[in-house]
């Protein structure tokens, strides 16, 4: 997994590829629990996710909740078809902010 972070004043974007699973999500979460302070917007961008995990998954819904307890914003752009169906398929789809 690769992550590409853009800090634009409170605003925060990370470019996530390759796969996002049970080896690689304590990156993720890392690199989330080191930069949500003091952030209002969260942009996760898997032009480039391949995969998706359970593990994943909690770390995605670690962040929303993260980020409703600040009374920010998260949104997922550029979603695969394949993690697209993971979404739908656990109920993902009605939790996460997905364009």
């Amino acid at each position: 997994m690769d992550i590409k972070k853009t800090l634009n004043e409170n605003e925060l974007i990370l470019g996530v590829s390759g796969r996002l699973d049970t080896t690689t999500a304590p990156e993720l979460e890392a690199q989330l629990g080191d930069n949500l302070n003091n952030i209002s917007s969260l942009v996760l961008d898997f032009e480039g996710l391949e995969y998706i995990s359970s593990a994943g998954l909690r770390v995605l819904l670690s962040a929303q909740k993260a980020m409703n307890k600040n009374s920010g914003s998260m949104v997922i752009n550029n979603v695969c078809d394949e993690i697209m169906e993971v979404f739908e398929i656990t109920g993902f789809s009605d939790i996460l902010t997905i364009k």
